[in-house]
């Protein structure tokens, strides 16, 4: 039976048909007027996403070259960093700072759960940190932390400490606003909620972060080295080859962020995952995150249900196809994108599936209840 692929991992996530058709289009040059010209107005639209007035630079790399970036740029060898550890992200900025020489302290939080401003204010007020590093939704359980109140928690008791934030799966799904709640290094990557293929990561750098850099003697990068990145944008270029069609496929999606405005997005991001939410539980699932991510949902398996069993039959059945849990969590969740080119019909597709998937494996379900239950949360997306 004809049944469409439908993509709702959290990275990859699918591209809008306006995307794709623009990566069909001939390879051009780089070195070109054109490609300043495009790439300017590609940074003018990034800054809106982020919220911000400085600079985003983009790398031809995944969201972890983004962040390796951020971190060895702005942290020297025996700098202190405090670094919040709640799953399997957090933990690789642990690792990564270590790389490369960083005295890091592990701040070990359930999995599952995340950071509170409380947490953090305790923590910094008796030791001097350089820079706190934290996810702002963690993707590998589907947790989100009140990024607004840590940060004023950090501000307000240890105000020279840098804060580096993940938003891989924040940034364009979820309200992020870099300037005002003065984040200093924040990154991401093209595969989540900017609508396009794995490819480019996304740095910028708040004032202090830049101060950070420039007093780094010891950084010991080359293709990372973000002086490069800023002496080159300032002419609207790069300093390595582009993926240049990339960046072109790029405007076209954050077209779409800009007139749908960043706001509309944050809406319906967030129904679109309330929906999702309110219909699996409906079916008898239970949330694994006690601070849920809008951007993707972590779900546990009731008892009696593999993850084999169950997303191999949305797969092979339906042609859903949906991530199961990470590390310590493989075989206990499975995970469901909203981010990006995600709609109020998307959820209610995987809600659906779920319950004929549930049919199939012989546990009660009754057909409708999920979709219900989905259906009364999108009615906010259609209210005038």
């Amino acid at each position: 039976m004809l049944m469409k692929y439908r993509l709702f991992t959290p990275g990859p996530t699918s591209v809008p048909e306006a995307t794709l058709l623009e990566l069909a289009k001939p390879v051009h040059h780089h070195r070109t007027a054109e490609f300043r010209a495009m790439f300017n107005e590609v940074q003018s639209m990034l800054q809106h996403v982020y919220q911000t007035k400085t600079t985003v630079y983009t790398i031809t790399g995944s969201g972890t070259s983004a962040a390796e970036a951020g971190i060895v740029n702005t942290i020297a060898p025996g700098k202190k960093v405090l670094n919040v550890s709640n799953g399997k992200f957090a933990e690789r900025w642990a690792s990564v700072s270590k790389t490369y020489g960083a005295e890091v302290e592990e701040l070990k939080i359930e999995y599952g759960q995340h950071v509170s401003a409380e947490q953090i204010a305790a923590k910094v007020k008796g030791t001097k940190y350089d820079a706190l590093i934290l996810v702002h939704s963690e993707t590998s359980t589907g947790t989100v932390c009140d990024l607004e109140s840590v940060s004023k928690a950090l501000r307000q008791n240890s105000p020279d400490t840098m804060l580096i934030v993940d938003g891989i799966t924040s940034i364009g799904a979820l309200p992020f606003k870099m300037d005002e709640w003065g984040v200093d290094v924040a990154i991401t990557g093209s595969q989540k909620a900017l609508m396009l293929p794995p490819g480019l990561g996304f740095v910028a750098l708040s004032d202090r972060a830049w101060a950070a850099v420039d007093a780094n003697k010891a950084r010991k990068t080359f293709y990372l080295d973000l002086a490069k990145y800023k002496k080159s944008i300032a002419d609207g270029d790069t300093p390595f080859t582009p993926a240049n069609t990339l960046i072109d496929a790029l405007r076209v999606s954050l077209a779409m962020i800009k007139q749908e405005t960043i706001e509309g997005v944050w809406k319906r991001t967030r129904l679109t995952a309330e929906a999702f939410r309110q219909g699996v539980t409906a079916l008898g699932f239970e949330l694994f995150s006690k601070q849920p991510a809008d951007s993707v949902s972590a779900v546990r398996y009731p008892a009696g249900v593999t993850d084999k069993d169950f997303r191999g039959h949305l797969k092979n059945k339906h042609n859903i196809h949906i991530a199961g849990g990470q590390g310590s969590m493989e075989g206990q969740i499975f995970r469901v994108n909203h981010m990006g080119y995600s709609d109020a019909y998307d959820a209610l597709s995987v809600v659906a599936a779920t319950e004929h998937a549930l049919k199939a494996l012989g546990k009660p379900v009754k057909f409708g209840a999920g979709v219900a239950a989905a259906q009364s949360v999108l009615a906010g997306l259609f209210e005038k």
